[in-house]
Formats: C-alpha cells, sequence, structure tokens
C-alpha cells in the first residue's frame, strides 16, 4: 500500500472501494485477457499490509488471472454471487455461491473463469510474501514480488517484459 493513502478506520460498504485504477499488472499480451475484471482491494483501503483482500467482480466470459501457482503465497478465495468455473491442474469446477476453496503455496496451479451469462463476484485472500514468485504453466511468464506493492514480470528465460506500473 502506498504511504500517501490514509487507511480508513471506520466501516465501509466493500462495493463502494473504488476499484482498482488498472485492470491488470500482466504485461501484454497478457494484461489484455483480463478484460471484465473489475478489482477492489478491500485490505489496501485499510492499511493492511500482511495480507490482501480483493472484491472481485467477473463479466461474463472474463477471468480471474492467468492459470497460476505462488511458490509462497496462500490463497483462499470465496464465492459471493455467480456461478464461476475453477480450474486447476486437476480439472474444472463449477463453483456456485457459499462455496470457497484454498491454495497453499506451491499447490495447484488455478484460476477461476466465468463462463456463465451473469457477473460473477468473489473474496480473494491471499498474503503479501515478499519473497514470493508467480508461476504460469500455460504462458511465458514468470512474476516476481516486488515490495512494498507490486510485481516484475519476466519471460521464463529471464528476460524481462517492458517495465510499466502495476
Amino acid at each position: 500500500m502506498s504511504d500517501s493513502k490514509p487507511a480508513r478506520t471506520t466501516p465501509v460498504i466493500a462495493a463502494e472501494v473504488p476499484a482498482r485504477a488498472t485492470v491488470s499488472s500482466y504485461p501484454e499480451p497478457f494484461a489484455a485477457r483480463m478484460a471484465g475484471r473489475e478489482k477492489r482491494q478491500l485490505g489496501d483501503a485499510f492499511g493492511l499490509t500482511v495480507f490482501g483482500v480483493n472484491l472481485t467482480r467477473l463479466a461474463p466470459n472474463s477471468e480471474s488471472a492467468l492459470l497460476h501457482r505462488h511458490s509462497r503465497q496462500q490463497e483462499f478465495v470465496y464465492v459471493l454471487a455467480g456461478t464461476p468455473t475453477l480450474i486447476t491442474d486437476q480439472g474444472e469446477f463449477l463453483m456456485t455461491p457459499g462455496m470457497c476453496v484454498g491454495f497453499p503455496a506451491n499447490g495447484l496451479a488455478h484460476h477461476i473463469v466465468n463462463h456463465s451469462d451473469e457477473q460473477v463476484e468473489l473474496l480473494e485472500i491471499g498474503d503479501r510474501n515478499s519473497d514470493d514468485t508467480g508461476h504460469y504453466p500455460n504462458d511465458d511468464l514468470v512474476a516476481i514480488r516486488v515490495m512494498p506493492d507490486g510485481w516484475a514480470f519476466t519471460h521464463k528465460d529471464g528476460s524481462p517484459y517492458p517495465s510499466h506500473k502495476a
């Protein structure tokens, strides 16, 4: 979280937290694949630095992230609305409101896709380990956590993607 924004100290309606200004921190051509995704960084609104909390909305035919796994980060997702499809190394699973799933570090590669005609709402929670690396089995991409609040991206051969502001 940037030190320039004061953290909230009172309750807030999650849907009223402003959506993240950038749709994705991925470099192109991957960022375009996140069209239809909206993230509201609820944890940042309260100055949380150890873990992040996002209210994520997926329009029809959009996805939460590229298929990925983290080296250090643990993730938890709770379905608030809609019927998203969880895609992992083990297959596809239809989810409904009230369902949840968690991913330990170095666990299954995963992402959530909205194949339905209705909006999906998710609550995403994950720690912010400074030594984390994201691995993308289907894409030529590696993400390296750059503290305090961003990622650097390289090709799998280690060559960097052009830098951009996350």
